[in-house]
């Protein structure tokens, strides 16, 4: 629903080289659409998967976003499942706009990591512009995860298996976090399933 809001962000969206569906309704939604093929590809997942894979091929990893006590207890948690993952960069930054000399520093710390794929976990949409505008001045590949870096460090909790087959992650989301979700599920989950149903009666939006 940010895409359909917001141009701006709906280009940088469909200019990103992978987007992959996070969400069960959305992989319902590409099925009915004509693609068979469609699965879920949570955020967490993903990490484990391009981990698992950097390990093996000896690709170095890092991670960019959430607080410093959880990407410690992230990193505990993938180098015991990935213990040769080469982890070169891991980096909390702060609540606000860094500022010139910052955003320079941070660039120039990252190119000289020699890091090959790092993993950003700023919640949307700030990741995705985060992304966008670092894309010609980094050498690595970035990969928007948004929550995952809590979930692998045990922050956040999973939904129960039945919940996540019938595609109800996102209330037990906000059973979870009430407070911090009730207005986003409230006003964007019954437009996205109204707008879905026009695009499957074949209405084309811009």
């Amino acid at each position: 629903m940010e895409v359909f809001d917001f141009k701006d962000f709906r280009e940088i969206v469909n200019n990103a080289d992978l987007v992959v569906p996070d969400g069960k309704p959305l992989v319902w939604g590409q099925k009915l659409l004509g693609n068979s093929k469609a699965h879920q590809i949570r955020g967490q997942d993903l990490t484990f998967e391009t981990c698992r894979l950097a390990e093996k091929e000896n690709l170095s990893v890092g991670f960019y976003g959430a607080s410093q006590e959880t990407l410690d207890a992230m990193n505990i948690k993938l180098t015991s499942h990935y213990p040769k993952l080469n982890i070169v960069y891991s980096y909390s930054p702060p609540f606000r706009q860094l500022n010139k000399e910052e955003k320079k520093l941070l660039v120039d710390n990252l190119n000289n990591s020699g890091i090959d794929i790092l993993f950003v976990g700023l919640g949307c949409p700030k990741q995705e512009k985060w992304m966008a505008e670092h894309k010609k001045c980094l050498k690595c590949v970035m990969l928007g995860v948004g929550a995952a870096f809590d979930f692998i460090a045990g922050n956040k909790k999973h939904a129960p298996k039945w919940m996540q087959s019938v595609g109800l992650e996102w209330l037990f989301r906000l059973l979870c976090e009430p407070t911090r979700l009730w207005k986003r599920y409230l006003k964007q989950n019954p437009r996205f399933v109204w707008y879905f149903i026009q695009q499957l009666l074949g209405k084309k939006f811009k």
